[in-house]
């Protein structure tokens, strides 16, 4: 028994003729005669009695009629959901610090070129979009921390380091050089545990041993930034998420005068997935933001060990 044996049985009910039935449905009367037998093959009784050539439903075809209805609506509506919700769709996850700097742009230009796409965006740290990515439930992932698992391949494809920041009023701002262990007595707000710069900025201080003394978390760079300029906490940040705030004088950058603060934001999906010619499309996006010029001359600090 299939939804196109009950339809049929619908048909033949509400014309009254299998003949009628037949011609509205598309098909041969001997299918339509066929379906109805073995619908009552199926359920071993008589849906219709046949009487000088007319149909009378029975007892029991009525009682199926009204679970055939039922059954044929809910099929139908499903058909509708299902075919008019599937869209193009891709499912992009970006950390915070990306979402705050280049992910607006890439997408604009991605939608510019592929209208016929819906895109899904999925902002979290580093931690939550590797999640998302091992569960399916992303389809590419930009972010600037590592990700952990051997199932995910990570790419390198944009350049970024992160700066201590303090505001344009803090003592450190007057200094030209600030040596690590200075840092010790200083306030730091902190992103949230799983962020990608925290993670780096941490394993960087204690490498160094020198404790942070954390007196504020926030999975905001927006609240971060706020925090800095109206606190004398430092913070630690991507340089591309400052460069308003640089240009207008309110916060200081220190810039850290070794490498072990360079890193990426790196293009991330599974190993399984089929890369398609959007998701190509997508990475040749990210690889037009690979450089980042925004402290050419500015006054910044230097930190030293």
């Amino acid at each position: 028994m299939t939804i196109r044996h009950l339809k049929i049985f619908i048909e033949v009910v509400d014309s009254g003729k299998m003949s009628t039935a037949a011609n509205n449905l598309f098909i041969s009367q001997p299918t339509v005669s066929q379906a109805i037998k073995e619908l009552e093959e199926h359920y071993g009784c008589l849906l219709f009695e046949r009487l000088s050539k007319k149909l009378y439903i029975t007892d029991m075809g009525t009682k199926l009629l009204s679970y055939a209805r039922s059954v044929v609506k809910q099929f139908d509506d499903m058909e509708e959901m299902m075919l008019k919700n599937n869209l193009k769709k891709i499912r992009i996850g970006a950390t915070n610090t990306v979402g705050n700097c280049i992910l607006s742009d890439v997408i604009k230009s991605f939608r510019k070129s592929n209208p016929q796409f819906d895109v899904f965006t999925y902002v979290s740290n580093t931690k939550g979009i590797e999640e998302k990515l091992l569960k399916s439930e992303l389809d590419i992932g930009i972010v600037e921390g590592k990700v952990k698992s051997h199932d995910l391949i990570s790419i390198p494809e944009v350049n970024d380091f992160l700066v201590l920041i303090c505001s344009s009023s803090h003592p450190l701002a007057k200094k030209e050089i600030v040596k690590l262990e200075e840092l010790k007595s200083e306030r730091f707000i902190m992103r949230e545990q799983g962020s990608g710069t925290r993670e780096l900025f941490e394993r960087y201080m204690l490498e160094n041993n020198v404790p942070i003394k954390i007196v504020f978390e926030a999975n905001s760079s927006e609240t971060i930034k706020k925090t800095v300029m109206e606190s004398n906490c430092l913070a630690v940040l991507s340089i591309r998420l400052l460069e308003e705030e640089i240009k207008s004088g309110k916060i200081h950058v220190i810039k850290n005068m070794d490498s072990d603060w360079n890193r990426y934001f790196s293009i991330v999906y599974h190993k399984n997935k089929h890369v398609t010619d959007e998701i190509d499309y997508l990475i040749e996006l990210v690889k037009n933001y690979k450089y980042v010029d925004i402290l050419q001359g500015v006054n910044i600090g230097s930190l030293v060990k």
